[in-house]
């Protein structure tokens, strides 16, 4: 991790919390369960369905309070993931820009409702990739994101079983979607894992 990150703790090798861990290893071991506990929160709390950045950042705010000092914040530094060939996320300075363009894109197709379950799921693997490679948090962004197309797909009469990707296939079709151009694998994902509320 290069050392002018401002959210790597050296001392611990992972990146600096709120939570006191001294070690990465504590850190994942703390940070998974104060998110629970900050997503259990969320079912007494009125976040406002915005359907753009500012509801993603009070959606991080609300889940990493606690864990890190930066939570709902912007990232400040250019990011990828941890593999040595992987793409970089988009830059810093375009983060708000392609936010804008992409919360308005989603707008103009009235946030995915009223669309049959097939073109819900390509529209949604579409969108899904574009909010990814903003990738707009330091860290957190996938759990965020989740929780941010679960309201989506809620308001547009789906609901998403997160639980049932498996393995690494959320991360796989995400880099094919990234680095190929390809969303098959995303669509793939999306038709299993989507259904219908009514």
């Amino acid at each position: 991790m290069a050392i002018s990150d401002p959210y790597y703790d050296e001392v611990i090798g992972d990146l600096r919390n709120s939570l006191g861990a001294t070690s990465s290893e504590e850190l994942r071991q703390l940070e998974p369960q104060v998110v629970f506990a900050n997503e259990l929160e969320l079912e007494s709390l009125v976040i406002p369905r915005t359907n753009d950045l500012e509801e993603l950042l009070l959606l991080h705010k609300q889940l990493f309070k606690g864990v890190y000092d930066w939570a709902g914040q912007i990232r400040t530094v250019d990011i990828k993931k941890s593999q040595d060939n992987a793409e970089f996320f988009l830059i810093v300075n375009k983060i708000n820009d392609a936010a804008r363009y992409v919360f308005g894109e989603l707008a103009k197709e009235n946030y995915l409702k009223n669309l049959d379950v097939r073109a819900f799921v390509e529209r949604l693997a579409y969108y899904y990739d574009q909010l990814n490679f903003i990738h707009p948090f330091r860290e957190g962004n996938g759990r965020v994101q989740r929780l941010f197309w679960s309201r989506v797909s809620k308001d547009a009469g789906y609901e998403i079983d997160w639980s049932a990707t498996v393995g690494n296939e959320n991360d796989e079709a995400s880099r094919a979607a990234a680095e190929d151009m390809d969303l098959s694998k995303l669509i793939r994902m999306f038709t299993r894992i989507v259904k219908s509320l009514s």
